[in-house]
């Protein structure tokens, strides 16, 4: 028989592990469950500017690395599992994972959501070697070449900054013509001479025989194709892809109420089920941010606190 914790957070990225904080300095018997590695989106970040109180300079991975420290001096268990089926009705949840099967009063959700790929031929194929959804981990890899970032949201406007530190030149490919990221970051990129627009248009396949040679684009009112070949010296090029999120709840369908794959919740993170929340970016929500992801995290801890108190009795 294993044994029964009072919280379990299935996921280690900020809403997760505020959530573990939380939940181990209330004395809860807490597990953060995680199938990969802590941090979620936020690790691939350079810098965190808009987390209130963060340092100067702080990155993703730095900020991460704190909340991990702080969840564990309060006594938060870790372990590294994936999760294959879960039990949620009833009193005590159990969720069934690769190594074992594990019990609890209470589950938080924080799985996160995933980047959305363009979806056209050849991208898949050409992941790793040309194409890529994280500016920090392969900017280097393009350095002194020209890169393209597909999307025009704030994450997709504010890589591109980023990648003009190594590329010689970027041009951000997007379906509309004007850009829907925040007029402050608009400005800083349209100062930017490395940053180069191309409207209206999207990526109808990339090409290449084992890294990106060339790709397909579309201008979405003429219907005029064009084909965008790697400069002979560089013999590649690189596409940054940043047009949203897909959340990862799969593992919950048909378990708990899912609107377009994201979990609804009240005010308290509670969902459908009692004594299951939902926190970060698996969530329905109007913004997707670090501050946001571990308000709700902090937020479902208490409120779990607050069930197990009414439910068994404590």
């Amino acid at each position: 028989m294993s044994e029964i914790y009072d919280v379990i957070i299935i996921g280690e990225g900020p809403a997760g592990l505020a959530a573990g904080l939380y939940a181990s300095r209330a004395r809860l018997k807490t597990l953060i469950i995680e199938k990969e590695k802590a941090g979620g989106q936020i690790v691939t970040t350079d810098e965190v500017a808009n987390y209130p109180g963060s340092v100067e300079n702080a990155s993703g991975p730095s900020l991460i690395a704190r909340m991990v420290e702080q969840a564990k001096e309060f006594g938060a268990e870790k372990t590294f599992d994936t999760i294959k089926d879960v039990e949620l009705e009833g009193k005590i949840k159990v969720l069934k994972g690769e190594k074992k099967e594990y019990q609890a009063k209470t589950v938080i959700i924080a799985t996160g959501a995933k980047p959305r790929p363009i979806g056209c031929p050849g991208e898949k194929e050409l992941i790793g070697r040309g194409v890529s959804y994280c500016a920090t981990c392969d900017a280097a890899f393009f350095e002194d070449m020209e890169v393209f970032v597909v999307g025009g949201g704030d994450t997709a406007v504010e890589e591109g900054m980023y990648l003009t530190k190594f590329a010689r030149k970027v041009t951000v490919i997007h379906r509309r013509d004007e850009l829907r990221a925040a007029k402050s970051i608009q400005e800083k990129a349209f100062k930017n001479k490395k940053m180069n627009f191309m409207w209206d248009s999207v990526v109808e396949e990339v090409k290449g025989d084992g890294l990106v040679e060339s790709m397909v684009v579309k201008n979405v009112k003429t219907g005029e194709t064009t084909e965008i070949h790697a400069d002979e010296d560089d013999g590649t090029f690189g596409i940054f892809v940043f047009i949203g999120f897909t959340p990862a709840t799969k593992l919950f369908e048909g378990k708990v109420k899912l609107e377009r794959g994201y979990i609804p919740t009240d005010d308290n993170m509670k969902t459908n089920v009692p004594g299951v929340f939902a926190a970060g970016d698996c969530r329905v929500k109007s913004l997707r941010q670090v501050v946001t992801a571990t308000s709700d995290g902090a937020i479902a801890a208490v409120q779990a606190e607050k069930y197990i108190n009414e439910v068994f009795d404590v």
